[in-house]
C-alpha cells in the first residue's frame, strides 16, 4: 500500500509533461515567427532589388 501512495504522490512525470508542453509552444511560436518574419525581409529585398534595376 505504501508504494501505491508513493506512485500517487510523485509529480515528476506531471512535471514533465508540463514543461515538455512548453517548450513545444514556444518552438511553434518560434518557427511561426521566423516565418513570417522571413518573408516579410523576403519581400523588402525583392523591392529594394526592383528598384535598383
Amino acid at each position: 500500500m505504501k508504494w501505491m501512495w508513493a506512485f500517487s504522490k510523485d509529480q515528476k512525470g506531471a512535471t514533465a509533461i508540463e514543461y515538455d508542453l512548453i517548450a513545444a509552444l514556444i518552438a511553434v511560436a518560434a518557427i511561426t515567427t521566423m516565418s513570417t518574419l522571413g518573408t516579410r525581409l523576403s519581400n523588402s529585398f525583392n523591392k529594394v532589388s526592383g528598384n535598383l534595376k
